[in-house]
């Protein structure tokens, strides 16, 4: 069939998403459909194959249709469709570059490409793409059918493959030898001595090239699981999906620690941090896609020495508390959100006085009142000394003096009452004294709540900012916007839809349009010219957009609001 390229299949409808039946698979669980998107410039072709073709009764449901290849891949991005079943050619991005995409991105998604003959040994030769099948137009029912029949199948193994019983039960056998997993345990309890590491490497023949590392903690939600699964099979499956994907990239070792999945991934230098924290987020929600599993990755800071993996270790863990603020199902990077902080030491760092801290960062004002209660119980003890009681004290000024440094939530009037809490500290009261806690506590944790919320509207700001003066280069992007502001892509993407209520490529789009607008009314510049000056090299690919955007062309725009003004 010969392919058509008009003004009104490019322009006409974009894409059109179809609500599926309610037993569409979600989030991993049960399924009875699996959902496809289909992908071809002429529309008529999609209303055919959905008319000829019983989805429901294969199996499937049609979660949506696309027109160009730019479309159909952001309705991946948003849906994750089981199944694409996509023409070749195509405007603004044909089939194979869709499915390159894809296939680097979301590799569980099934590709089938349907197409005229004329394409069908070119289409064919990029077997490195892992098509499922090749479909020649014009689409037979019959065909068709017997497709979706066998990909059914495939996809249903796969799915049992994963949830398997038995299957997870070999993965947890085949766990990490019992000294290894030993080691690695003492290494980031920091019970490792600096002269007994080389022996340790030779006899449980292990390397840690680096030269950097850092610590991962993978949690998986025991209360939030699949039906008839248990949570320690499901915990079991999460590390062996974390095995694969992550540990030949990252040349991770992998064990299990307290209950979670622990990696310490060898790092080339520190700038590639957001790499990583990006491939952990997309680990996250590829298990609850996959498994029904609502995982979280913490991520520690980056040390050059395996000795002080003990500290990212502990800043990992703490950043998986940080769900509670963040959400599940994502990566959480401790350097983004407390760049500052550093782990205690000493005495100061015993059980209740690391929870009062942890309440004042994470708590609620009724959690950092009982902290602080159960602080003083601590301290208060009976039969100790008036010295000892003093030195407690002491003890803890100075640890809520290096966590207000730390957090970069100084104040000099606190300052000043700890030089006065110093020279009056043998006659104050332990009223006085509780005032005082009381009052510091709950200030730190508002003040470390404006802080957050500060630095989040800061580089929203910023990037804002970066949109206003660079719009025009074509270049512009997702990446570009992060490099510049030193965070991963999946932290600024959530905390700047968070902010603005859009995603950065929808806002740098409207501005673009804005500007282009402008342009038409207030200037005679060609359309191609205005294009280039909003960042587009593509001349059509602007009239689509800005389309998309005003419901008419720019030329339309232009006659329609110049007469406006006259």
């Amino acid at each position: 069939m010969a392919h058509r390229f008009t003004i009104g299949g490019v322009f006409g409808i974009i894409f059109h998403r179809i609500d599926c039946a309610k037993n569409v698979r979600r989030n991993g669980d049960k399924m009875d459909k699996y959902s496809v998107l289909l992908v071809d410039d002429e529309e008529e072709v999609i209303q055919v194959i959905m008319k000829k073709i019983n989805w429901e009764g294969l199996g499937f449901c049609v979660a949506g249709y696309a027109n160009n290849g730019v479309k159909a891949f952001e309705m991946v991005e948003e849906f994750q469709p089981d199944v694409v079943m996509t023409d070749i050619r195509m405007p603004f991005m044909d089939g194979m570059e869709l499915s390159r995409r894809i296939k680097a991105e979301y590799p569980a998604t099934k590709i089938l490409f349907f197409t005229g003959f004329d394409e069908f040994e070119y289409a064919k030769g990029a077997v490195h793409l892992e098509v499922e099948e090749y479909i020649l137009k014009p689409v037979n029912s019959l065909e068709l059918t017997n497709v979706f029949t066998e990909l059914k199948i495939k996809l249903d193994q796969e799915i049992s493959e994963k949830r398997n019983v038995e299957v997870l039960q070999k993965y947890y056998m085949e766990s990490l030898p019992l000294l290894q997993a030993n080691f690695y345990s003492s290494l980031i309890e920091g019970r490792i001595r600096e002269e007994e590491i080389s022996g340790y490497l030779t006899d449980y023949q292990l390397s840690f090239p680096g030269p950097f590392f850092c610590c991962l903690v993978i949690h998986t939600s025991s209360s939030q699981v699949p039906e008839n699964m248990n949570p320690l099979l499901l915990a079991t499956s999460v590390h062996k999906q974390a095995e694969e994907r992550l540990t030949q990239k990252w040349q991770a070792k992998c064990f299990s620690y307290l209950g979670n999945t622990v990696l310490i991934p060898q790092i080339k230098n520190e700038n590639v941090i957001a790499e990583l924290t990006d491939e952990c987020d997309r680990f996250c929600k590829y298990a609850q896609s996959i498994i029904g599993a609502v995982v979280t990755v913490g991520i520690g800071p980056v040390c050059d020495n395996i000795l002080s993996l003990s500290q990212s270790y502990a800043s990992a863990r703490e950043a998986v508390s940080y769900r509670v603020i963040y959400g599940a199902s994502r990566a959480i990077n401790m350097q983004e959100i407390v760049p500052q902080e550093t782990v205690l030491s000493g005495k100061a760092n015993d059980a209740e006085l690391s929870n009062l801290f942890k309440m004042i960062r994470l708590g609620s004002e009724k959690e950092v009142a009982g902290a602080a209660e159960s602080y003083l119980r601590h301290t208060s003890f009976p039969n100790k000394t008036l010295q000892q009681h003093h030195i407690d004290m002491m003890e803890l000024i100075s640890s809520l003096y290096r966590f207000a440094v730390n957090n970069d939530i100084m104040t000099e009037d606190f300052s000043e009452d700890i030089s006065k809490l110093y020279r009056h500290l043998f006659d104050l009261e332990p009223a006085a004294f509780r005032e005082w806690l009381m009052h510091y506590s709950q200030s730190f944790r508002e003040k470390l709540i404006f802080a957050r919320n500060r630095s989040t509207r800061s580089f929203v700001t910023k990037a804002e900012e970066y949109v206003h003066h660079n719009y025009a280069d074509e270049d512009l992007s997702l990446d570009r916007i992060c490099e510049e502001l030193g965070v991963s892509n999946s932290y600024f993407s959530s905390v700047f839809k968070k902010e603005t209520g859009h995603s950065f490529i929808r806002y740098l789009t409207d501005y673009r349009m804005e500007k282009a607008s402008s342009q038409l009314i207030e200037t005679n510049e060609k359309s191609y010219i205005i294009a280039r000056n909003v960042g587009y090299s593509d001349p059509n690919y602007f009239s689509y957009v800005f389309k998309r955007q005003f419901g008419v062309s720019p030329s339309k725009y232009r006659r329609e609001h110049g007469e406006g003004e006259n």
